[in-house]
């Protein structure tokens, strides 16, 4: 493949390899916008570098859930971002020979993939529901697009007011998917909270990955933010919902636009819970999508929210992620820690279960002596949801158990106990 590709991409390759991925980024940027000095074949007549005349170029999707670089439809655009689509903001223009490239760091990064983990083929029937429970379908619709998503109503509920945790599945999964191997319909049965499971459809994003890494899905009432919150305020009005009892919880690409919902509509979310995500502003096009899921975002991520409290956090994320670095947990605890009108006190505990992985558990407590924020290190464990389902994607049944400690931390946390 190298004997193919121009010298400006081998070099790319060369810096990535190396781990100066930094410097790979600025080349890869400098290619994006046509910087024909950066590779000197696309002087050439058969140079790759470049769009042929009449075909519209290829545009890249970072796939967050595995790394890798993937194709997504052709799309007709003017500028290096398109607000085609439902309130997607498209990635930038890529040539062909820097989508190859891409797609081989990709691989040699990964190797095995998801860590050596096995993702498990979705189960082909819905695990069955309780006499009395509804699995439903919606929509909501607004000016920045329109999103299907599915309700969890447990047998138990009643009809007064409960809690409502929001779930944004990863990549390429779906919330029948996301339910089955995170098992939350369960502790909803359990706790007599209902579930809201957003649907990100291919028509936004080809791999059905949440857009964490586009600067117009990353602010208040602009793009998938405004969706997502616009849905839950729907369930909300149609439903008997706690309005100091609502949160946001995801996995990867879902965590991380978890976190970017905490910091834009914090009087929306009484907390926050991200699973193998990226803090709020760690990327904002794709060389920097890119560097930050494999090393972490360069310095402390941007605050582009309206928090002005410590919205409470609970993270998870194995230390043998080699999908999205486990330094991006700490990003997000860091983030969430920076509005603290005063200094949290910390204590680290360390556990192990029982025939699975060993894990630390960092708890940050405010001067009321309140956790408010949480972070789980699982040792050992790799880019799936802790303790979820063999029968959904993306799981690791070793645990510890990350849908349970979640609904704890949530529940120990409303709107009018906010920590300040």
């Amino acid at each position: 493949m190298n004997a193919i590709l121009p010298k400006g991409i081998l070099e790319a390759t060369r810096l990535t390899r190396e781990g100066r991925l930094a410097e790979a980024s600025a080349l890869l940027q400098r290619l994006l916008q046509g910087d024909a000095a950066a590779d000197p074949a696309a002087a050439t007549p058969h140079g790759t570098v470049g769009t042929p005349t009449g075909r519209w170029p290829h545009i890249i999707d970072v796939h967050p859930e595995t790394g890798e670089v993937s194709d997504a439809k052709p799309a007709p655009t003017a500028g290096p971002w398109s607000a085609a689509g439902m309130g997607k903001a498209a990635l930038p223009q890529m040539p062909e020979a820097l989508r190859g490239f891409l797609d081989q760091v990709s691989q040699d990064a990964l190797g095995q993939g998801l860590d050596g983990l096995v993702r498990h083929a979705p189960a082909t029937t819905p695990e069955p529901m309780p006499e009395g429970a509804r699995f439903v379908a919606g929509s909501f619709a607004a000016e920045a697009g329109s999103r299907a998503y599915k309700l969890y109503i447990p047998s138990t509920h009643r009809g007064g007011p409960v809690p409502l945790v929001v779930m944004l599945h990863g990549c390429t999964q779906s919330p029948d998917d996301f339910a089955t191997g995170t098992r939350m319909n369960a502790l909803a049965e359990e706790h007599g909270l209902l579930v809201l499971y957003p649907a990100q459809p291919s028509s936004a994003n080809a791999q059905k990955c949440w857009n964490w890494f586009s600067p117009g899905d990353q602010r208040r009432d602009q793009g998938e933010p405004s969706l997502i919150a616009g849905m839950t305020r729907q369930v909300m009005r149609e439903h008997a919902v706690d309005p100091q009892r609502v949160y946001v919880a995801g996995l990867s690409a879902g965590g991380a636009a978890a976190a970017i919902l905490g910091q834009t509509y914090p009087e929306l979310y009484a907390a926050v819970g991200v699973h193998s995500g990226l803090a709020c502003g760690a990327a904002r096009d794709l060389p920097s999508a890119f560097a930050a899921m494999r090393q972490g975002a360069a310095g402390t991520p941007l605050r582009t929210g309206e928090a002005q409290r410590v919205v409470p956090t609970i993270v998870f994320h194995a230390d043998r992620d080699t999908t999205v670095h486990p330094r991006n947990g700490d990003q997000v605890i860091a983030q969430s820690a920076a509005t603290a009108a005063s200094g949290l006190r910390t204590d680290i505990q360390r556990g192990q279960v029982v025939g699975g992985h060993a894990y630390s558990r960092t708890v940050h407590t405010n001067a009321a002596g309140q956790t408010v924020l949480e972070q789980w290190l699982i040792h050992g464990g790799g880019h799936a949801w802790s303790g979820g389902s063999p029968a959904g994607s993306y799981t690791d049944p070793r645990g510890p158990d990350a849908s349970r400690e979640m609904l704890r931390f949530f529940l120990e946390h409303t709107q009018r106990a906010a920590a300040p």
